[in-house]
């Protein structure tokens, strides 16, 4: 038998040769970031992370619990996008479901990703679902209890705060790692479960925006969505973990869409209440109304968003009202009130120390825009109705505004609610261990951020600087409870 010659197998392999570079070219077609080469696309991960503790810990939320929870009534997650490619560094927005996650927490997550990709400050979102059925966490609202923690009890929370910041660490890094070619798209719906809890005819934000993550197949693989109302259906009477309405409109979008992930925020609703409360089925009844609203979105035709997301913040200070005296701090020490007395004798003592008390504070406000097609603002604390309604008034449609995000400093009154007085503008700060009330040039200081970080494809479209109500007279606070 012939053996074949050096020229007659070049000849054979010359065929497959091509074959292999062919195939090798349309690899790299569709391996490269999708954004390149079909603008509805992008590159999108997701991912989703149990955080409930397995051992008694205090709920935060309301200042007459006094003992460590009970069970589990339903199961908490930290939940992550992860949006872009590593060479112009990607953004993650993480989702968690508890009533505040602190600033610190947030840092030290930013500074394990430094070291594991290439998310920046401007490019991490963190909110948090305010549910009142979580996890209390070492920094934030530390007077909520009108006492120190046993010490037993602290070392739980500080347990628990550790790892939940392993986890939404590990939320994040999943998410990057999950990256795919992937189509977004939003769009704005309606529910009609949030009451002004200062005055049931008193404003109230009922949008329900909604981003929508499909597969270049069309399958749903995660919804973002958040409204405007506190997650308190569930009152100081519940005793186990629980989502309270978010979680139930997770529960609900994932039965729907088997699959994806759905992660909830919240919107400005400081001064928004569900109603009804009080039970969990109320809880479930809010969760899946949501959802019903947010699935016929998600099932129906929403705007594309295929502009190039850029992600901008600024932090910047906050002037506090005038400071109190040390005359006032011994008279609140006195106080018939368990909430003020002990807020005055903690602040008594830092000035027997020797230490001064703050007289700013110092806020974080941050912007995501997808090319000229929506905005995001992400703004810290418990804002009040009256900014979202005002930025939306300014800036238009093409305006998400999320609260409660990255830090969790004390409530963001409006300079209407200044005026008025009441929990939101003064009697929450004992909680939030803050000197005193915000000065009333806080809406104002904020919406300054807000026109910086905006780029110029979002122009205000009314006149800008215009306050959200003209302020009444000031008012003597009223010290409500934190059952409004």
């Amino acid at each position: 038998m012939n053996q074949p010659t050096i020229s007659h197998m070049r000849l054979r392999l010359r065929p497959c040769l091509l074959l292999f570079a062919l195939l090798a070219c349309v690899g790299t077609v569709f391996t490269a970031d999708a954004s390149r080469t079909d603008a509805s696309l992008r590159l999108v991960g997701v991912s989703k992370v149990d955080i409930t503790p397995e051992y008694p810990i205090r709920l935060t939320g309301y200042e007459n619990r006094r003992k460590e929870s009970t069970g589990i009534g339903q199961r908490l997650f930290a939940k992550a996008l992860a949006f872009g490619g590593d060479a112009d560094g990607p953004a993650v927005l993480v989702t968690v479901d508890n009533c505040a996650v602190p600033g610190a927490v947030r840092e030290e997550v930013l500074r394990r990703l430094a070291m594991k990709s290439k998310v920046a400050s401007d490019r991490f979102a963190l909110c948090s679902t305010h549910n009142h059925s979580g996890p209390m966490l070492a920094g934030v609202i530390p007077n909520i209890f009108n006492a120190d923690l046993p010490p037993v009890q602290q070392a739980t929370v500080e347990r628990y705060t550790r790892e939940l910041t392993d986890n939404i660490e590990r939320a994040a890094l999943v998410a990057l790692a999950d990256r795919q070619p992937a189509q977004l798209a939003w769009g704005v719906g309606r529910v009609g479960f949030a009451e002004n809890r200062r005055n049931s005819k008193g404003p109230v934000d009922h949008d329900l925006p909604v981003l929508r993550v499909s597969s270049p197949d069309g399958k749903v693989r995660a919804v973002f969505t958040s409204y405007a109302c506190h997650c308190t259906t569930l009152t100081r009477k519940y005793t186990q973990t629980h989502g309270d309405w978010a979680g139930c409109a997770q529960e609900a979008l994932e039965r729907e869409f088997p699959g994806a992930v759905a992660l909830v925020g919240m919107g400005c609703g400081g001064d928004a209440n569900p109603s009804p409360r009080g039970e969990v089925e109320m809880a479930v009844q809010h969760g899946e109304t949501l959802a019903a609203e947010a699935k016929k979105l998600i099932s129906g035709p929403l705007k594309p968003l295929t502009g190039v997301l850029e992600c901008r913040s600024k932090r910047i200070e906050l002037a506090f009202d005038t400071p109190r005296t040390r005359a006032e701090w011994e008279q609140l020490a006195q106080d018939k009130s368990v909430r003020l007395s002990y807020y005055g004798r903690k602040n008594l003592a830092r000035l027997d120390r020797g230490e001064s008390l703050p007289t700013r504070l110092p806020y974080f406000v941050q912007t995501w825009t997808f090319g000229s097609d929506m905005a995001m603002v992400f703004l810290a604390g418990e804002v009040v109705v009256d900014y979202s309604l005002r930025l939306k008034r300014e800036y238009g449609a093409r305006l998400w505004v999320n609260a409660y995000a990255n830090e969790m400093p004390c409530y963001i009154p409006s300079r209407r609610i200044l005026s008025e007085g009441g929990y939101e503008a003064e009697g929450a700060m004992a909680f939030y261990d803050r000197p005193t009330r915000l000065a009333p040039e806080v809406e104002e200081s904020i919406f300054s951020a807000v026109y910086d970080l905006m780029p110029k494809q979002f122009p205000v479209t009314v006149e800008a600087g215009a306050a959200s109500s003209k302020p009444a007279a000031r008012e003597k606070p009223v010290l409500k409870t934190h059952q409004p």
